[in-house]
């Protein structure tokens, strides 16, 4: 057996506890982070702990929680979940992370709590990187990629179905209010007019509610529908033709939806779209990263399904952050199906 192996030995201990930092690279950007969000007043994070009960339960330091969820974010994992597994898992969040493992619920919740502030905080430490020379903004890639809603697609409903459920519901709870009425009329005469008898079934007070959530589901697909008919030069009281009376009629009044048009009752603003298990409730992510460090620069959301409309808000959105827009960008097909002109001017007055 050849003796000139280099040592292997996966169950030796060490003598002297190692540090973690000594795991990572000198220049890892993990210790840009770590050492900026050091340099930043964060006491704005440290307000809401400073007021709670000292006798609960300890609280993870703002400090901690901010390096990981700045380093999650710019190198790409946007799932607290996942998040919470790369502490266990990844060398350079339990570098970031010091021994503590927070669950992907408190990762969410401190990320909730302090959504403004962090946004801010994140920009700066962007800004930062670039005048540390980190992002060079020379060359950037636009991507997006579908994130599923928090909203199950089997609670959306078409407005075909609204129709038919809203007419099988005013009819169950006419019959209801009749069964109301007619057993209120039996207890008065069976325990007397004095005593109480009057409330509403919970089976009418189940489908009084489903149907108000379907009227309110119906109001904002109309409300949705008026608004793209605007946009494509509509107007309401047009006669179902354009121009008045001239023309070919259009296939639906102003404001009609169509039948297969779908509201979802837990998330209304999510969409239904094409991910790899088949269709769900989701909403499509867009991100900007910069080519030198892989650093995410801008990112946006939004929930229309194609990419082709946001190469230009995702450019606006770089420009918004960095104060100038990148010299070239990478995107695929997807993204640039783009059929109008377009022109972005710099703070300098630059042209793009």
């Amino acid at each position: 057996m050849p003796s000139n192996y280099r040592a292997y030995q996966p169950e030796q201990s060490y003598l002297l506890p190692p540090s973690p930092s000594d795991w990572l690279p000198e220049k890892h950007l993990a210790f840009f982070i770590s050492e900026v969000v050091d340099e930043m007043d964060l006491s704005a994070f440290y307000g809401r702990h400073e007021e709670s009960d000292a006798r609960g339960n300890q609280p993870f330091h703002p400090a901690m929680m901010l390096k990981i969820l700045i380093y999650a974010y710019a190198t790409g994992t946007f799932s607290s979940r996942r998040i919470a597994q790369k502490i266990e898992e990844d060398v350079a969040f339990r570098v970031l992370a010091a021994g503590n493992f927070p669950q992907h619920r408190t990762i969410c919740d401190f990320r909730q709590e302090h959504l403004e502030k962090f946004v801010e905080l994140f920009k700066q430490v962007v800004l930062i990187a670039r005048n540390s020379g980190l992002i060079k903004l020379g060359r950037v890639a636009i991507d997006g990629t579908k994130i599923k809603a928090n909203a199950s697609r089997h609670k959306a409903m078409s407005y075909d179905r609204m129709k038919q459920e809203e007419k099988k519901l005013e009819s169950e709870i006419a019959e209801l209010l009749e069964q109301a009425e007619r057993t209120d009329r039996e207890e008065d005469q069976e325990y007397g007019s004095e005593n109480r008898g009057d409330e509403l079934p919970e089976e009418l007070q189940r489908r009084e509610s489903r149907l108000k959530k379907i009227r309110e589901a119906k109001k904002r697909l109309e409300e949705r529908q008026a608004e793209e008919d605007r946009a494509k030069g509509r107007h309401e009281g047009d006669g179902g033709r354009p121009n008045g009376k001239k023309g070919q009629p259009f296939k639906k009044e102003f404001g009609q939806p169509r039948e297969k048009a779908q509201d979802n009752f837990t998330d209304p603003e999510s969409r239904i779209m094409k991910m790899g298990n088949g269709f769900e409730q989701s909403y499509n992510a867009q991100a900007c990263v910069d080519e030198a460090h892989q650093i995410i620069v801008a990112v946006g959301v939004t929930n229309c399904a194609a990419d082709s409309t946001q190469l230009i808000p995702m450019i606006e959105a770089t420009e918004a952050v960095m104060d100038q827009i990148p010299g070239q960008v990478v995107a695929d097909a997807g993204l640039c199906r783009v059929s109008i002109g377009w022109e972005l001017r710099t703070t300098r007055g630059q042209e793009g």
